[in-house]
């Protein structure tokens, strides 16, 4: 059964039922899905809770869409990435992607040999669309939310209670072998920068409890390396829905 498209929210329903969705998404539902009033669509808010509905008016600023129902999903295990930020695209792509395997979270850190400045405001809440505009996508509840971009000796403060937190490092125990064997309620995985952690990072992750993990033989580059974690740590995800 094909799912009616998806579309983010501001604030949820008013008390006739009516949800407002805003000018960009508008222009996306009538100018390229091409639907019309009577069209049914899903609309999700910022919680990841969702209703089903229909549009009932375009407008200028926006459009309405008439609520029907409203709809359940059952939660997913936290699932963080903390990706040290790396430059242009293809921290974009880590964004996208992280979101369409069902990660729940990205911080982004910044590392000793992180290239260029930390992001601004502007930049974050771009990457903040993207997760949304991916986890609509990809059929992913709640969306994605990405954080502040954090130092990486504030993360090692910042491992959630009853997380397993890992931290990739080649040549160390293959991730999925760990995952299995420390079987975790919710896990967080740290991956390097271009040049990857210096030992001084490094020691002091170990010593705040995250356990090393490796990726196979091969000299990953740092978005691959993020993305490929995440990939295997996505099946535990999957196996505990």
């Amino acid at each position: 059964m094909k799912h009616p498209p998806r579309f983010a929210i501001l604030s949820v329903p008013d008390a006739n039922g009516i949800a407002r969705v805003s000018a960009a998404e508008a222009h996306h539902m009538r100018d390229v899905m091409r639907l019309k009033p009577g069209d049914a669509v899903t609309l999700i808010d910022e919680s990841g809770a969702t209703w089903s509905g229909a549009i009932s008016a375009f407008d200028r600023d926006g459009a309405d869409v008439r609520i029907a129902k409203v709809d359940s999903a059952a939660p997913r295990p936290v699932l963080i990435l903390a990706p040290a930020i790396v430059k242009g695209p293809r921290m974009d792509f880590i964004i996208e992607k992280a979101a369409e395997l069902g990660a729940t979270e990205l911080w982004p850190i910044v590392c000793a040999r992180s290239v260029g400045k930390p992001p601004g405001r502007e930049k974050t809440q771009r990457w903040s669309r993207l997760a949304t505009a991916a986890s609509k996508q990809s059929l992913a509840l709640p969306p994605m939310r990405v954080s502040e971009p954090r130092p990486f000796t504030t993360l090692l403060q910042s491992v959630p209670r009853d997380t397993l937190p890992l931290i990739c490092s080649a040549g160390a125990e293959p991730i999925a072998g760990r995952i299995r064997k420390m079987r975790p309620q919710a896990m967080l995985i740290a991956s390097g920068p271009e040049g990857d952690f210096e030992s001084t990072e490094m020691d002091s992750a170990l010593a705040a409890g995250f356990a090393p993990v490796g990726l196979g033989p091969n000299r990953l580059r740092s978005e691959t390396a993020a993305i490929a974690a995440l990939a295997i740590a996505a099946q535990w995800q999957a196996e505990r829905t």
